[in-house]
Order: structure tokens, then C-alpha cells, then sequence
């Protein structure tokens, strides 16, 4: 007996100094500081080199010059993320720090991390937690006590914007930023079945600690979105208030205030819950309220991730069966919607504490200004509109041929693990062209582009001639959602939204009018239906009628001596006969 008090002994000193040893800053100082950058990756060194479930590896470059870590928990110790899910292992990725000003997953994380290895919390043994520790370092490395001036604590963070001053919660599928195009390798690596991105929010104030913003179930759609909507996030809910905490959607309000309810937030795929969906993953936004001490809100989101690793556990072999189950009817799918509203005829009714808000005068201009009265906090049931409603149906086609010189398309196409094989020889197809018609592009600038919208197309059928190495893309595989996202010019994060095909908006060919002149006038007598074409046109538009310049370029342009490149969509679509 005296013997096996003496082992306990040992055992709990032991315990006592490796716990000592891993005290974060966050610890150190009572929840008043976060860790910096190099203490988060020397903290995870450190849990590398003393526990054998733990690894952590370099998953390519980003814009600070510093490589992009992963953190796998393993409680086997096999890290092989095949042979994981191989051995039926739910993978759930978390990403943390992608706002530096919000530091509290990265905080959250590294308590989690250590005491699953230390055994002060169980990592149940069909879960692999995989952890971005910081994703956007160089706002991390820009460290100061100013940013987020409306957030309470920690005493410093880092800034929103990257090394590049991107926001790299719009990057996903532009992928500007080498992070986003290393977080890409990384999602395509582990292929999460849940995916976590920690935030904290800005706007109202309220009394609750945590949100959640769940990818939208509509968009999801299928029997993973009946799941996510029916099992999932009330799941959560339950855990959560298990816990002490009173979850609510992500307040997105209308209004001024949130009183009134609000709607849902529509994640499209520039965001990183967004991205996920598109390869099937439930994508999830932890926003703790930025007013909250900062404890309570690293403690918050802790308590969040121990219930997304309790539920996912609880719900493996369901989960499993969806994701495997709606990756294979995509492969089929025929139709893709690229747009999605909020559907304001239908909502629910959901439980919500906030502060009474009134206006009082400004003491610096004597305007009114809103203030929150937390002397007066209320309860009541508020609308919240959680549906939306998809639009603009487009038909995939058997496949895309896209020519090999646009190399900056491809490169992401191939970064996110997209099938495809090159001509093994020049060739003439039959397809499907489009001609873009018209489109507007914002004013100003966003992320480092001008955003084009309101695309309109004229759809064509040509005989295109590929040069051997072009790509040819097949449309029956997991990526079909990416490839229509992507590649289909009307959508709201395309490609062509992203101004990745501008070149084409723009002549490269033309002529002089003097030596064009004889040369159209040659041309329009051997063609008498333009010739008839110009006939009504002049009646019909009298300022045509009178510019000879208006005329002579229409014969240009109808003429086999315009440039066929100019605004012709290089992504060719090879269709069904």
C-alpha cells in the first residue's frame, strides 16, 4: 500500500511539473494576455517533442515569409490522414487567428491541445483534431494594444489584414494570398469532416457570450443540410447549454439593434465555411461577442470545440454515411444554382437576451448616439430567417476544356485537387462558347479587385481548335460543386467575377479606317445579308445612320478580321449530343 502511495506520488508530481512547464501566457496572466506568434509555435514544438500523439508539420508557405503549421492529434499516434480515415477516424479541422485581432482560438487551442495530452480531457478514440495554430501571422507578427479599439482585451493582438493587408476571410477562393493557397493543400490533405474557424464578432451588444454561424443548410441541401439543420446545430445547442452557455445564430441584424431579428448569413465561397461546403465538409464560424471579457470568451470557445469533438464523436458513422453519400450524387448532379437570397417568408422563432437600447447625446458632436443600457437586459423571442432560396440553375456539362495558357486558373484548379488530363493532341471540338455580353464592375476597389456582377451571355456553338496539353476537364467527380462555383462566369465567386479573366475584355487588334475603309467596303459587297443587316440598322438607329465611324466598325466586328478572342470566355464547354 505504502508503495502504491508512493507511485501516485510520483505520478501526480510528475503530472504537476509537465502541467507547470506548458502554463500558456494566457495562464501566466490571468486571461488578460494572449500568446504571441513565436510562443504558439514554440508551445507546440514543445507538445511535438514530449507526447507521441502529437505532431506538428510545415504545410507551405504565406505571405509573411513563415511557414504555415499544422497541428495533428492523434490518439494513436498515426498521423497518415489516408490511413486515418481508413481506420474510420473523423477528421475536425480547426483554424485559428485567421482575424490576429481575434485571438481566441489560438488561445482556446493550445489549453485543448495540452490537456488532451496531458489526460485532463479525453480525446475520444474515433476523433483526429487537426489545428492551424495561426493562420494569418503576418497580422500576428504585427502585434499592437490599438486594433479592434471596440473589443475588450486581451492587452495585445495582432491586426485583421495580412502581411499583404488582405483579408484573408475573403481569399478562399481567389486564393491571392499564399496562405489561402497553402490552407487549400492543407483542406485537400485532411479533407475535414467538420471544419471549425474561430472569430469574435463585431456589432450589437448583447448578452450572450458565444454565436454561431452555421454554413447556410439550404446551401448545403441534401441529406448532409436536413442533418446539419435538424441534428446538428441543435446538438450543439444542447451541449452548449449543458455547459452554461446560451448559444444563438450569429446575430446578422437588419436593424439598428437586433431586437427585432435578423437573417441568416449567406457564406458564400470567398469565406472560409463557404469553401468547405463546396467539397461537402460541415463548415462552422464560432463568433464570441467582442464586448465579453476575454477570458470568459477563450473559456467560451473552448467549451464550443469540446462539444463539436463530443457530438461528432457521438454522431461518426452518421456523419461518415452523408459525406460519403452526398460526394457521390454530386458526381450526377445535373444542375448547379450559383445564387442564393434570403427567403423573408419564412423563419424561426428563437430565444435571445440583449440590453435595452436607447439614444442619448453624443458628448462629442451632441448628436444622438445608441447606447446599451445594460442595466436593463431583457429576454424575448426574436425572428430569425434561416432559410434561403437558390437561383440562377445552370446545367453542368459532360466537361470543360480550358487552354493551357491560362496557367493561373489551372494552378487552383489543380490546388484543389481537381481531376483533369491534358489533349494528347491538337484537336477540333464541337462546343458550347460563351460570349460575355455585358457586366458591371464596382467602383472601387475590394481585396485587391474590381468585382464584376451582372454578367450577361451569349451562348454559341463553335468548332474550337485545342492544342495538344490543353486541359480536359470531366465533370463527374467530387469537385463538380468547385468547377460550376468557379468557372461559371454568372456566378457571384467566380473566376470571372475575380477578374481572372480580364485580359479578354479588352481588343488587342484593330485598324487604321483609312486602309480599312476599301477593305470593309470589298467585304460587305460579297456579303449581302450584313449588307441587309446595316440597312435596318440605319433605319432603326439614326445616330448609326449618320457616324460613319459607327458603321465602318460594325463591319469590323462582323467581319472575320476581329480578333475571335475578344470577349470570348476561354472555358469551353463541351456538351451532350
Amino acid at each position: 500500500m505504502k508503495k502504491l502511495f508512493h507511485i501516485a506520488v510520483i505520478i501526480c508530481c510528475c503530472y504537476s511539473v509537465a502541467a507547470q512547464n506548458l502554463t500558456t501566457r494566457f495562464e501566466k496572466t490571468q486571461g488578460q494576455e494572449t500568446a504571441t506568434y513565436a510562443e504558439c509555435i514554440a508551445y507546440y514544438q514543445q507538445l511535438d517533442k514530449r507526447f507521441p500523439q502529437i505532431l506538428m508539420k510545415e504545410m507551405g508557405n504565406t505571405d509573411a515569409g513563415l511557414p504555415l503549421h499544422l497541428v495533428i492529434y492523434s490518439p494513436s499516434g498515426d498521423f497518415n490522414f489516408t490511413s486515418l480515415r481508413q481506420k474510420n477516424k473523423r477528421i475536425i479541422l480547426v483554424n485559428n487567428g485567421i482575424h490576429s485581432g481575434e485571438p481566441d482560438g489560438i488561445d482556446a487551442s493550445m489549453l485543448l491541445l495540452r490537456d488532451l495530452a496531458l489526460g485532463k480531457k479525453k480525446l475520444p478514440d474515433n476523433i483526429v483534431l487537426a489545428v492551424i495554430p495561426v493562420y494569418n501571422i503576418g497580422g500576428a507578427l504585427n502585434r499592437s494594444t490599438d486594433y479592434r479599439v471596440d473589443q475588450n482585451g486581451p492587452a495585445a493582438f495582432g491586426s485583421r489584414g495580412n502581411a499583404r493587408n488582405y483579408d484573408l476571410n475573403r481569399d478562399f477562393i481567389k486564393a491571392d494570398s499564399r496562405n489561402a493557397r497553402s490552407f487549400q493543400q492543407i483542406y485537400q490533405l485532411t479533407d475535414p469532416d467538420v471544419f471549425i474557424d474561430n472569430h469574435v464578432s463585431n456589432g450589437a451588444d448583447y448578452q450572450h457570450i458565444m454565436t454561431l454561424l452555421s454554413t447556410e443548410h439550404n446551401k448545403m441541401g441534401g441529406v448532409m443540410g436536413n442533418f446539419l439543420h435538424q441534428e446538428f446545430e441543435p446538438g450543439i445547442y444542447r451541449l452548449m447549454k449543458e455547459k452554461g452557455y446560451d448559444l444563438v445564430p450569429y446575430v446578422n441584424h437588419f436593424g439598428e439593434t437586433p431586437e427585432n431579428g435578423w437573417i441568416t448569413y449567406a457564406d458564400g465561397p470567398r469565406y472560409s465555411s463557404g469553401y468547405t461546403t463546396l467539397f461537402h465538409t460541415f463548415g462552422f464560424v464560432p463568433e464570441t461577442h467582442m464586448l465579453k471579457p476575454y477570458p470568459q470568451r477563450v473559456q467560451a470557445t473552448y467549451a464550443l470545440m469540446e462539444s463539436f469533438i463530443s457530438f461528432v464523436s457521438q454522431h461518426s458513422e452518421e456523419i461518415k454515411t452523408l459525406r460519403a453519400k452526398t460526394k457521390e450524387q454530386e458526381k450526377t448532379q445535373d444542375r448547379f444554382p450559383l445564387e442564393w437570397n434570403v427567403d423573408t417568408t419564412h423563419y424561426s422563432m428563437i430565444n435571445f437576451k440583449g440590453y435595452v437600447a436607447i439614444h442619448k447625446p453624443s458628448d462629442i458632436s451632441g448628436e444622438p448616439r445608441l447606447f446599451y443600457d445594460r442595466s436593463k437586459p431583457f429576454e424575448k423571442q426574436v425572428k430569425f430567417f434561416d432559410n434561403v432560396v437558390a437561383g440562377n440553375f445552370i446545367q453542368k456539362p459532360e466537361a470543360y476544356i480550358i487552354p493551357q495558357g491560362w496557367w493561373n486558373v489551372l494552378d487552383l484548379l489543380k490546388n484543389n485537387a481537381v481531376q483533369m488530363r491534358r489533349l494528347s493532341q491538337d484537336t477540333t471540338i464541337l462546343v458550347e462558347t460563351y460570349h460575355i455580353a455585358d457586366y458591371k464592375t464596382a467602383q472601387r476597389p475590394y481585396e485587391g479587385h474590381y468585382l464584376h456582377s451582372g454578367v450577361k451571355l451569349t451562348i454559341t456553338k463553335d468548332s474550337i481548335h485545342f492544342r495538344k496539353g490543353d486541359y480536359y476537364i470531366p465533370m463527374n467527380q467530387v469537385a463538380n460543386r468547385y468547377l460550376m462555383e468557379t468557372l461559371e462566369p454568372t456566378g457571384g465567386d467566380s473566376f470571372f467575377a475575380w477578374n481572372f479573366f480580364d485580359p479578354i475584355l479588352a481588343r488587342k487588334e484593330g485598324y487604321s479606317p483609312y486602309v480599312f475603309e476599301d477593305i470593309a467596303a470589298t467585304y460587305l459587297q460579297s456579303n449581302p445579308a450584313l449588307q441587309e443587316e446595316m440597312k435596318q440598322k440605319r433605319a432603326a438607329d439614326s445616330s448609326f445612320a449618320k457616324s460613319g465611324e459607327a458603321q465602318l466598325r460594325y463591319v469590323y466586328e462582323h467581319s472575320p478580321y476581329a480578333e475571335p478572342g475578344y470577349m470570348r470566355y476561354p472555358v469551353f464547354r463541351l456538351i451532350k449530343h
